[in-house]
């Protein structure tokens, strides 16, 4: 990756990503008005961003033309990109173990500065389950994915990842520093985190860290609705997940030539 003193972006091209980005943040079709004012950028040259893109098939507008989308060839570049992850490819596995287990909504998240990232996914076979998509970015210091990541990570380290004040989610959500850092030292003596209610009220999650690398920038993670937890279930979910990362640990001398994600958590 070119970086470091001295590099400078090329501008359309960092203002073309900036517009991928904010349509992906955003969940929903966007204006011009509002994405030239939300970017900075004058209207008359995002509108010719916007155009070249549709014509790439990057960007699509709805019917009457003035609100614009992410487009298939979005969808196909990210798909691309879980195909061919190494990582994804070999947790598979344990997803499919631990979702055949428990019936319960199982993922794989990855660290991305102070968020973690949805990779891949099984559903829970019941009607009450969590919500949630492959690609959806949420914060970390507010999930079990994220926490067990980030007590890999020095106290220190993890406050210059994280966004400052951190956002409260739901009642639960563990945004003090003191407790959060606390909440980290315990996880670390543990080995696994838990999300009691701190994403979504009402889900109980657990999670341990994917050790294929040192830090860890992928975790596994089980969600249960508090309503079918129970302390018989909690302990048959923890166990269940050591295994999972004693298994994996066996496996490590298959990623000897595997390259490492780039880390974007320091």
């Amino acid at each position: 990756m070119v970086s470091g003193a001295g590099f400078q972006p090329v501008k359309s091209a960092d203002r073309t990503l900036e517009v991928l980005e904010a349509l992906a943040a955003s969940g929903q079709r966007r204006s011009l008005v509002d994405l030239s004012r939300s970017l900075d950028i004058p209207k008359s040259s995002l509108h010719g961003i916007l155009r070249t893109m549709m014509q790439r098939g990057w960007v699509e507008g709805d019917e009457t033309g003035t609100r614009f989308g992410l487009g298939v060839r979005a969808l196909q570049v990210g798909a691309a990109y879980l195909e061919t992850d190494d990582s994804v490819s070999l947790l598979a596995g344990v997803l499919d173990d631990l979702s055949q287990q428990f019936g319960e909504t199982v993922h794989l998240g990855r660290l991305d500065g102070p968020y973690v990232v949805y990779m891949a996914k099984r559903e829970s076979v019941h009607p009450l389950r969590l919500y949630s998509a492959i690609g959806r970015r949420l914060p970390a210091h507010a999930t079990a994915l994220g926490k067990v990541l980030l007590a890999e990570r020095t106290d220190e380290a993890v406050g210059g990842l994280l966004t400052w004040p951190l956002v409260a989610l739901t009642p639960h959500t563990i945004a003090a520093p003191d407790a959060l850092y606390a909440d980290l030292a315990t996880i670390r003596k543990r080995g696994y985190a838990i999300d009691n209610q701190e994403n979504t009220e009402g889900l109980v999650c657990f999670a341990v860290a994917a050790p294929l690398h040192s830090p860890a920038v992928d975790a596994v993670s089980l969600s249960v609705p508090i309503a079918r937890l129970d302390p018989g279930l909690e302990e048959r979910i923890v166990a269940a997940l050591r295994r999972s990362v004693d298994q994996l640990r066996a496996a490590c001398g298959l990623l000897s030539d595997h390259p490492r994600p780039a880390d974007t958590s320091m």
